[in-house]
């Protein structure tokens, strides 16, 4: 059998889910009701009464999102019943349930850029019909989906990785920036330690709570609007670039020499610097990196140069994400998210550290551990994720075989 395109119209029969006769149902006769989170493997399928012409999905099956603002989302299906916003693409036996799965998502992004209805958006059954898919051989069908689905197991396990690691962040984060470490290493509790009350709720008996200008060199605020940009020159900090405790180099805006010594005629942004954003959203910090060079500040962004003797830069950064911190900033903002900081408050935000920097470090270090092991999980992720849409576009559009491989396993 040689590869051919083959219309989905002329190898699919669509059947679109039924609402359940009774949700949730305890009784017997039960079914799990299937919906895109659980299909998406995020949650739990709610138990159902199956209605008179319910469809019920079988594993491995292909299933549709067809109404919603994610219509077009291709499922391998799971058993149970389909849901009325969902259709079962049953399909020809010339194609394997798995690779006819991959087929199909491949035109996922493209389906949903397609969906029409000027109210709930929903799948256009004539565009689906149009798309096109590779049919192979049955062998070399099986083989692309296992290659495919090997990649699939190697990004769910760095996805429930990235999960873990970032629960163990929170929890770390909640622990070290409440309570400290001990010269003996360990994290204090009020069990064993002395605590006493502060602005911002009990802290250990070592520790402060400080105006943030008190722990500084230097407080910064940028002028009131964005300097102009250029396609060169001096780089531009701002909102869009703090996100997370880090800084993201995704669309960084440029300037000028003349515009970058007006705007930072009160002072020049330099490395090790810590950069906090006023609004859109407020309270995002991070760290000027080394290789930013020569920066000045954007509009609603202010610059914190702190005192090696007092607080260390990245331990500063972290206290500025503490919950107490955070809680404090939505304060200020007068308890809206969109809400913004005034200048003022930024110099003055009351921050809790223990006065002995050396612990500091110990925090930081702790966190900044975590910190690594996260983005070095994030990165594998993003990996698998590119090598797979690659992948996916050489040999479900026939640019690349695997028919090499097959003969190689022939031969062994």
């Amino acid at each position: 059998m040689t590869a051919k395109m083959v219309s989905l119209s002329s190898c699919i029969t669509p059947t679109k889910g039924k609402p359940p006769a009774e949700m949730p149902y305890f009784g017997d006769g039960a079914e799990p009701y299937l919906s895109p989170e659980y299909l998406r493997r995020r949650g739990n399928a709610e138990p159902a009464k199956p209605a008179a012409n319910a469809v019920r999905v079988k594993d491995g099956d292909t299933v549709l999102l067809w109404d919603g603002s994610n219509a077009g989302e291709f499922f391998r299906g799971r058993q149970g019943l389909l849901a009325s916003t969902m259709t079962h693409l049953g399909h020809s036996k010339e194609f394997e349930p798995e690779y006819f799965c991959y087929a199909t998502k491949r035109w996922e992004s493209y389906l949903k850029g397609q969906t029409s209805g000027s109210g709930i958006p929903h799948v256009d059954k004539e565009v689906l019909g149009k798309l096109e898919i590779l049919l192979l051989p049955s062998d070399e069908q099986s083989l692309v989906a296992n290659i495919l689905k090997t990649l699939d197991q190697a990004i769910e396990q760095t996805e429930a990785l990235i999960a873990k690691q970032q629960r163990i962040k929170t929890g770390l984060m909640q622990d070290l920036l409440t309570k400290g470490i001990d010269k003996h290493g360990n994290i204090r509790s009020e069990a064993t330690h002395a605590f006493k009350d502060s602005p911002l709720g009990r802290i250990p008996q070592e520790w402060d709570v400080s105006p943030a200008d008190s722990l500084c060199e230097a407080v910064i605020d940028c002028k009131n609007r964005t300097p102009p940009e250029a396609a060169e020159g001096h780089p531009v900090i701002r909102t869009p670039n703090v996100r997370n405790g880090e800084f993201v180099w995704t669309d960084l805006a440029f300037t000028d020499s003349a515009s970058y010594e007006t705007w930072t005629a009160r002072g020049q942004p330099r490395a090790g610097d810590v950069v906090i954003t006023r609004e859109a959203p407020f309270g995002e910090a991070c760290i000027i990196p080394e290789n930013l060079f020569a920066p000045c500040l954007g509009q609603r962004m202010m610059m914190y140069r702190p005192s090696a003797n007092k607080v260390r830069a990245d331990y500063f950064v972290y206290a500025i994400q503490s919950d107490r911190v955070q809680k404090k900033l939505l304060e200020l903002a007068g308890g809206s998210t969109v809400g913004h900081i005034r200048v003022g408050d930024i110099r003055t935000l009351p921050i809790p550290h223990p006065i002995d920097v050396k612990e500091q470090e110990s925090i930081a270090s702790v966190l900044n551990g975590v910190a690594i092991a996260l983005k070095d999980a994030s990165n594998s992720q993003r990996k698998f994720a590119y090598l797979k849409a690659g992948l996916m576009h050489d040999m479900l559009t026939g640019e690349r075989r695997v028919t090499p491989l097959l003969s190689q396993a022939v031969q062994q």
